[in-house]
């Protein structure tokens, strides 16, 4: 933390801290890693598959080089293709809707909830038609969807649920884990995320023991039996040294979210009742993990600046919805297609969030913002 004049540096994310507090406990386990030179697959990417399933209360967990790769991975396996449609969320991060166009697929978006910034389940309701084989949810910032009636609409009608749970490990809905309830959930270990590792990482979780095995297959060019390939698959696999890493933080993930969630306990309490300004809302039910802590600003750029200005670091979590994005015109999106989305799109912020922030910078980023609110009455 620094503090020159009266004036701190807030970083949006700063991972030193967290490293120094665990570095001792990693060296180890990669040391362990580079005594037996084996860094592709392996025992330890095993044994965090066994305790991340265990973690999120999957049967199964099947790690992959990403993320974005664990969506792919998921659609691929439920023989999601051309002439199919998938609904999904217009405001997300990309790889929700690339992985549904890469495998010829159409997305079709449902606007979203504008108190949680999560697909709304009735708008869900109305985009599904014949044609729709799946539904990927997005559990953003750190709160699962509204996911019973997503998931009795699904079942209803022969649909897979999907869940875009990379923001959100760790995440409760209704004392279900985030990526435990559809037929597929996806998690990234991205070193910004909550478990984030030393480079990109990811994991598919299911409950049903075909899905699993054929994903083992597709993240390894589709083969089960090496050279022998059943299907046309990816490189995809989780390397070794990432997982000893993610072993280690795991032993602390359940403290580092009670950090997030205190912060934003204490952000909520500064923040509640400002002109202009609207907190996170987080449904009774759930356990947000807050991967991003998103307040909406009728006046954000503004406000961004004003807080850049005072060594505050922020983050737009998105600036453009995925259906005015240029590579998504062959969809047909304009303005105004998905008020809610382009609404989010305009007036969320991110402020900084993560476990080791100290309370005086806490206390600092509320005050800016108090002191910003007032300067525009």
């Amino acid at each position: 933390m620094a503090e020159t004049k009266g004036k701190m540096t807030v970083r949006l994310l700063d991972l030193v801290p967290q490293y120094e507090s665990v570095k001792d406990e990693i060296r180890a386990a990669m040391d362990e890693v580079l005594s037996t030179q084996q860094f592709i697959l392996g025992p330890k990417v095993a044994e965090l598959e066994t305790a991340v399933a265990a973690y999120c209360g999957a049967r199964h967990a099947v790690g992959v080089a990403s993320g974005s790769d664990a969506i792919l991975l998921a659609l691929m396996a439920l023989g999601i293709g051309e002439g199919d449609e998938v609904v999904t969320s217009p405001y997300t991060f990309f790889s929700t809707v690339s992985s549904i166009t890469r495998l010829g697929a159409r997305p079709v978006f449902a606007d979203i909830d504008p108190r949680t910034c999560n697909i709304d389940p009735a708008l869900v309701a109305s985009a599904v038609t014949r044609k729709t084989r799946a539904i990927v949810v997005v559990h953003l910032y750190g709160q699962t969807c509204e996911m019973d009636p997503i998931a009795e609409l699904a079942g209803a009608r022969g649909i897979a649920v999907v869940e875009d749970a990379c923001q959100s490990i760790g995440a409760l809905y209704k004392g279900r884990s985030a990526g435990s309830i559809g037929e597929a959930g996806c998690l990234s270990f991205f070193p910004s995320k909550n478990l984030g590792g030393f480079g990109d990482g990811g994991m598919v979780l299911t409950g049903e023991s075909g899905l699993a095995e054929k994903i083992r297959a597709l993240r390894v060019h589709g083969s089960r039996e090496k050279y022998h390939h059943e299907f046309v698959g990816i490189n995809s696999r989780l390397d070794a040294l990432q997982a000893a890493v993610l072993l280690v933080k795991m032993r602390h993930l359940e403290g580092w979210h009670e950090g997030r969630r205190r912060n934003a306990a204490r952000y909520d309490a500064g923040l509640r009742g400002i002109e202009g300004i609207a907190i996170p809302y987080v449904e009774p039910h759930n356990r947000s993990v807050y991967n991003q802590y998103v307040i909406r600003a009728r006046r954000r750029d503004e406000l961004r600046a004003f807080l850049g200005a005072q060594g505050i670091g922020t983050e737009v979590y998105y600036p453009v919805p995925l259906h005015l994005q240029k590579c998504f015109a062959f969809l047909g999106g304009a303005p105004g297609d998905f008020p809610r989305s382009e609404a989010a799109a305009r007036e969320t912020l991110a402020l900084p969030v993560y476990p080791e922030l100290a309370r005086e910078q806490l206390d600092y980023v509320i005050s800016k913002i108090r002191d910003f609110a007032e300067s525009r009455r």
